[in-house]
C-alpha cells in the first residue's frame, strides 16, 4: 500500500479510535455523576461533536501530519467539571482510566480477529513485523482487512500505551490517584490542575521516553499475537 493511502488508514484509524476513547471519557464522568460532557454530545460514537470540540486535533493536525509524514499527530479532549473532580477525585481517576480502556479493549479485539484469521488460513504470520503491518493475506480483499485489523491493533496500542504514561497531561497521571487515599487523591490532583507548567514538563519528558517504552511493548505484544513464533 503507498506511503499516503497507509496515511489514510492511520488517519481513519485515529479518528475512529479517539472517538471512541473520548466517548468512554465523557460515558465514566457522566455514570460518575459530571454530565458536563454527555451536555456537550460526547457521550456519542458519532465522532462530530468530537470534532467540534477539538476541530484542529482530531482533523486539521492530522490531515496535515499525514500529508507531511505519513503519519497521524493529533489531539482530542472531553470536558469535565473541575469541582466534581475535586468533590471526587476517585471518580475523576475512573474516568481518566476508561479512555486508555476502550484503546486497550480495542487491541484485544482485533488481536482476537488476527489470530481467528490465522486459525483458519485467512492470515499468516508475517517473516518480519512492524508497526501496521502483523497479517500476511493471499488475496487483496483479505489484504486490506489484516491490514485494517493491524492498524486498528498498532495504533490503539500506541494510544493506550501513551495516555498511560504518569504524566501531566495525560491520563496516566490522573490513573495514579487510584492508588492514594481519597484526601491524597484530591491533594494530588489539586496539584495537577493549579500547576499548568506541569504539563508541558510531562509532554516533554513523554516525548522524549516513549520510543525507549513502546518498541519493548509492541515487541512483546505481537510476540503474543503469534504464539510459537519468534519477533525480535
Amino acid at each position: 500500500m503507498p506511503e499516503f493511502s497507509q496515511g489514510l488508514l492511520y488517519f481513519a484509524v485515529f479518528l475512529f479510535s479517539t472517538t471512541l476513547h473520548e466517548a468512554a471519557h465523557a460515558w465514566a464522568a457522566l455514570k460518575g455523576g459530571d454530565p458536563t460532557a454527555y451536555n456537550g454530545g460526547q457521550v456519542s460514537l458519532d465522532p462530530r461533536p468530537h470534532i467540534r470540540r477539538e476541530p484542529i486535533g482530531m482533523i486539521v493536525l492530522p490531515l496535515i501530519s499525514v500529508l507531511v509524514s505519513g503519519w497521524p499527530l493529533g489531539f482530542a479532549s472531553a470536558p469535565y467539571d473541575p469541582a466534581w473532580a475535586e468533590r471526587h477525585p476517585r471518580r475523576a481517576a475512573w474516568m481518566a482510566l476508561a479512555g486508555p480502556a476502550v484503546n486497550f479493549g480495542l487491541v484485544l479485539l482485533a488481536g482476537v480477529l488476527i489470530r481467528v484469521g490465522s486459525l483458519f488460513g485467512v492470515f499468516e504470520a508475517p517473516e518480519t513485523v512492524h508497526f501496521g503491518a502483523l497479517a500476511v493475506a493471499q488475496t487483496p480483499a483479505w489484504d486490506l482487512v489484516g491490514r485494517g485489523l493491524s492498524a486498528v491493533f498498532s495504533m490503539n496500542l500506541l494510544l493506550t500505551a501513551f495516555n498511560l504514561l504518569p504524566v501531566p497531561p495525560l491520563d496516566g497521571s490522573a490513573v495514579m490517584a487510584l492508588g492514594l487515599t481519597q484526601d491524597g487523591a484530591r491533594r494530588y490532583q489539586g496539584v495537577l490542575r493549579s500547576t499548568p507548567m506541569l504539563g508541558w514538563v510531562g509532554l516533554f519528558i513523554a516525548w522524549q521516553v516513549f520510543g525507549y517504552l513502546f518498541d519493548p511493548i509492541f515487541s512483546v505484544a505481537v510476540n503474543l499475537l503469534y504464539p510459537g513464533v519468534s519477533y525480535g
